[in-house]
Order: C-alpha cells, then structure tokens, then sequence
C-alpha cells in the first residue's frame, strides 16, 4: 500500500494535499477496497463509484461540524477509511471491528446506524431545522444514490426539504444501477439529464422546487470540488447531481487486468490506469454489489440462491399456463436466486419494482385483486420497511400474496440486516398463515400450496443454512405428504417425528436439525427418548396435538430460529399457562445484535445442544422434587 493514505488520520489531512496527491489517494484507496472486498467480502461496487466524491466532500466541507448523512451506508467505505478507521481495511487483526455500514458507535463523523434506503433527506431535514432553530451553521448533506432514490421516503424527503428551506445539500449518487438494473421512471429523467448535461426540461428535482447542479464527471475530483464548493453555505436546498461508475476500477483491460481509472494532476488531466496485478477479472456490475470473501471455506451456494433458485424454477414451469403468476422481487434479486438468466427468460412474469419494498406489497395486492398470482420475495430486514402493507393491502384485503422471507435466523449480521424478528412481525398480523418448512420438497409444496388453490395472504420462511447443511449431509426431513392442491390447511397439525415420552421437543422451521441433534443428546446423556414435533407454521397453534402431548408428557421444550420474546414459542408457553406441563422456550433475546458470531450468539441465548440439554436435565429433576 502507497504512503500517501498511511499519512491520512483525518479529513484535515486531506486539505493541505495538492490535486495530484488527492487523485493518488483515490488510486490507493481503490487498490485497498478492492483487495479488501475480494478477501473479506463487503459492499464492493458501490464503494468504488464513491471514493472520488467522498474525497472532495471532506475536502471542501468541515466535517464533523457539517454532517454527511449516507444513505443505505453502504457507499461509505472510503469515509470510514478518511476518519481515522483505515485500520480496519489495512490490518487483517482489525477487520471484524468495524460494522459494514456507518455508526455513530465507531465514530463521531457518522450521525446514524443506518442499512435500510432512502430514509438519508428526511434525517438531513431533521438536522437542518435543528440547526436553523438554535442559530447553528452547519452545512447538512445527503449522499444518496444506488437506487435509493426510487425508495418512497427519498420522494417524502424531497418534497419536505423544497418546504423547509434553507442549508440542505443533496448529493445524488448516479451511477445508472441499483442493486440490480435501475426501474421506475424516474431514472429515465435522469437518463434525460445525463444526455443533456443537466440540461433537460425533464428534471424531477426543479420540478420538486429544488435547485439543481449536474456533475457529469462524477469520478473527477477537481470536478466535484468546484461543485461542492459552489453550494458551500447555501442558504436553500439544492441537488447535486453527480454521474459516477459504479464498480469503476473493475473494468476488463488488455491483457485481462483490473484497473481503477484515476486523473493525472492539475485542472483538465487526462485519465490513467493503474493496473493492479494478481486480481482475476470481475464479473457483472450486480454481482460486484456484494463480495464475498474469497478467504471463506465454504464456496458453496448458500441456502438463499438454492432455496431461490429452485423455487424460480418451480414458478418458471407454470409461465406458459398461468399468464398472471409473477415475481416481484424489490432490488435484490440476485442474492436470492432469481439469476439474470431467469429474468431474460421469465419476462413480463417478473418485475423488479426497485428498492421499494412497501410498493412492492401494495403492487402485489393489486395483482391479486385482479386475478393474479403475485409472488414478493426479499430479505426478512427488508420486509420490515413493508409492514404497513403487509397488514393493510395484503392482510386486512384478504389479497392473495405469497411472501417468500430470506436471509432469516440467528446468524452473525450487521444490526441493521438481522432475520430474527421477522416471524414476531408476522405472526401479530391477523389473517396470515405463516408457514416454516424443514426441507426444500416442503419448501416446493407449500410454494405450490400459496400460489395455487389457497388464495389467501401466505408467508413463508424460506429454510436456512441449517436445513441446508442436512440436506447436503444427506439426512433431510421426509416432507409431510400434503395435498398442495386443495384450499384447506395442509399445515394445520403439527407432525410427530418421533414418538417418545416426558419430554416433547417441538422444532419449527430451520430450528428442527438442532432439535434432532437435542434428542439425541438426550438420549446419550439422561436415556431419554423424547418426542420430537414438526409444527410447520407460526401464526397459530396446533391445540389438539398441544392437548394430546400434555396428556402424555411433563416437559414441553419449544425452539425457533428467531426472537423469543414475543413469538412463537411463548404462544405454546401461555397456552399452557399454569398446567401442570412445565414448558422451555429457546429463541433468541430481544437485542439489537452487530457482527456477533453466530456461535458467540447462539451460546449467549442458551441454545446450543449442551445447554439446552442441561436446562431440560435441571427442569426434569426440579419437578421430581415437587412429587
């Protein structure tokens, strides 16, 4: 690594560097980012379109006295790397010390935790009219882009901010992607803007009330230093528009190296390469959104792309017959197996709405009202942002939705990206059913089910790497043989894996591998063979297996891959009540959890199969003393 950037402790370095200097850090920084992304994974392609207009913003602005609000944060690599968090990228013994988005935990440069899109102009309001009621003077700037626009609170915020007036800087990101393509029609005005250079009458901003600066040069610094300069201290709202690459220094060069593009020195230099040798050739511009570290053992797909894959291919084979069944997924398709090869080939049968998960849910319902077979599929974080919907237009409605939920359970994540509340979330909403299948042919069956003769709202808890793990080993759940073709409730009663006595062990979801692995510990260590219980769905109870198993046994031990408080397993728990069956329930604690290893996690929340196997042990011999 160059010394330029190992003389960069803070934003304050940066003023006193000539333009040269300032283009051969972005060079080092994108050398650095692409290295580190390859072998640690990380937010790749977003970073590398920003590390330009990062280094200009700190350059012209004062932070931490002026605030740079991200947007998703998952642009904000090279300003971490500006404040005083370099080590992070440089040494390999302090990389897991810092979050994959900003945190105001880490430093005083960032204001917010933030993973979620579009919400970066309504906070840069907040602090603005702050600022104008106590006398302040602080320049706020939003830095939003990668798709975050078309999300509906960057609209929300925008509309406010033309309102509110006064200091308020909005640097729009453009590098013509998302997370995927970019859809909706406002990217065809900037499509508009880019091609006239700022020019065109089709500007959704002014149109807004806003004024407007278009960088084309979105990569050159010199560029954008003139143009932050110009809006410095404004006293209005005012976007700045910059055209970016994004992935840019991951291009095919002519003897199949990878390069960043940078600017020789002084005003009006001519663009070099910097070829970086030993780094294979990246892919497309979507798969370099997310890395994956080349350093993890396992390269195999995870249980996201297998599960998503084999539910388009299920979905595919009905197109020709069913011109309504389609696919929605919002902006992040790819990491949940709906390849570029299934889009092409899916057409009008698919539709990628942007990242807009609660218009997602609201297109979703619409379809259904018109006849339609609508599937939504994206991460549990995500789905989150949709809940208004979910319980409005698709519940409430009655609509006939399929939601497939990935990326779920106790597993190590950044706070803003955990899957563990998902099945609280969904379970409090009347007129769900929530499905949990422990195999990928359950997986498929209840698919069919939701899409077919059930015409009801349906979710459904995509497994896990657990499943997929048994799977793999060759050890899968046999699925229930349900008749995915009629309208009652297939999933209603639990099913009853292994008959035992004194102990039931009921297992939901991805959570049923580590309930067989407790009943074998179980039977090793105390001689006891319990029962061990499928129960398939999460919205609602099965009372008469529940009644049947209170009738045979002392102990009832739940366990779900999620929050306990408020979830599934505290339903079996007060069903019971004060009967006279004593009930465990394992899930995880109510806790924003950041980067914590899953095995750290998993420990913490007393479910791995020694603890659980001594809390059953404890409770078995404390009711002996009662008799």
């Amino acid at each position: 690594m160059g010394k330029l950037l190992d003389s960069i402790d803070s934003p304050q370095d940066l003023k006193v560097l000539s333009l040269e200097e300032l283009n051969r850090l972005a060079d080092e920084i994108r050398q650095l980012l692409i290295r580190f992304c390859r072998r640690h994974g990380g937010h790749l392609g977003s970073n590398l379109a920003t590390i330009e207009p990062i280094i200009a913003l700190h350059y012209v602005f004062d932070m931490p006295h002026d605030h740079l609000i991200f947007d998703v944060s998952h642009q904000a690599y090279t300003h971490k790397i500006l404040t005083s968090r370099r080590r992070a990228y440089t040494d390999p013994e302090s990389q897991e010390d810092l979050s994959g988005f900003t945190s105001p935990k880490e430093s005083p440069y960032d204001d917010f935790m933030l993973g979620h899109t579009g919400t970066s102009i309504g906070l840069a309001c907040g602090m603005a009219a702050q600022r104008d009621a106590t006398g302040g003077r602080a320049n706020i700037i939003a830095f939003i882009g990668d798709g975050s626009l078309s999300s509906g609170p960057a609209f929300e915020g925008m509309d406010w901010a033309a309102e509110q007036g006064g200091n308020l800087i909005i640097v729009v990101n453009d590098n013509e992607m998302s997370i995927a393509e970019n859809h909706g029609g406002l990217y065809k005005s900037l499509a508009a803007l880019r091609a006239s250079g700022g020019r065109s009458s089709d500007n959704p901003f002014r149109a807004l009330g806003l004024d407007y600066r278009y960088v084309e040069e979105g990569n050159r610094i010199e560029d954008l230093i003139e143009a932050f300069r110009q809006v410095k201290d404004t006293d209005h709202p005012v976007v700045v528009h910059i055209h970016t690459r994004k992935g840019l220094g991951l291009g095919q060069g002519s003897q199949g190296q990878i390069g960043p593009a940078s600017m020789d020195g002084g005003i009006g230099g001519k663009a070099r390469m910097t070829p970086l040798p030993d780094l294979p050739a990246e892919g497309p511009v979507e798969a370099n959104h997310w890395q994956d570290g080349l350093d993890s053992l396992d390269r195999l797909p995870n249980s996201r792309k297998t599960y998503g894959r084999m539910a388009m291919q299920a979905l595919e084979a009905r197109f020709p017959q069913e011109p309504g069944l389609t696919v929605i997924s919002p902006a992040t398709p790819l990491s949940n197996g709906i390849d570029p090869d299934f889009r092409q080939r899916a057409g009008n049968h698919y539709r990628d709405v942007g990242i807009a998960e609660s218009h997602a849910i609201a297109y979703a319902a619409g379809i259904a009202k018109a006849g339609g077979t609508p599937v939504v599929a994206t991460s549990a974080t995500f789905f989150q942002r949709a809940y208004d919907q979910i319980e409005q237009e698709m519940a409430l409605n009655g609509s006939a939705v399929t939601l497939l939920v990935f990326s779920t359970g106790v597993a190590k994540t950044d706070a803003t990206h955990s899957g563990t509340a998902d099945m609280v979330m969904m379970r409090g909403i009347p007129g769900l059913t929530c499905l949990a299948p422990t195999s990928g042919a359950e997986f498929l069956d209840m698919l069919a089910w939701a899409t077919g003769p059930a015409r009801q709202p349906v979710v459904i808890r995509v497994p896990g790497e657990r499943t997929l793990a048994t799977e793999r080993a060759g050890k899968p759940i046999a699925p229930v043989k349900s008749d995915s073709t009629t309208a009652g409730q297939p999933w209603d009663r639990y099913r009853i894996l292994q008959q035992g006595r004194t102990v039931a062990l009921l297992a939901l979801g991805d959570a049923l591998p580590l309930g067989r692995d407790l009943a074998d510990s179980l039977k090793a260590s105390l001689g006891l063979k319990p029962t061990l219980v499928d129960p398939h769905r999460y919205d609602r109870l099965d009372e008469q297996t529940l009644d049947a198993l209170a009738s045979t046994h002392s102990l009832v031990a739940t366990l779900e891959d999620g929050q306990l408080d408020g979830g599934w397993g505290q339903a079996v728990a007060a069903y019971y009540g004060p009967s006279r069956v004593r009930t465990l329930a394992f899930g995880a604690a109510k806790e924003f959890k950041d980067r914590v290893p899953q095995a750290a996690l998993l420990e913490r929340y007393g479910m791995t199969v020694p603890a659980m196997t001594r809390a059953i042990s404890d409770a078995l011999a404390d009711q002996a003393s009662w008799i």
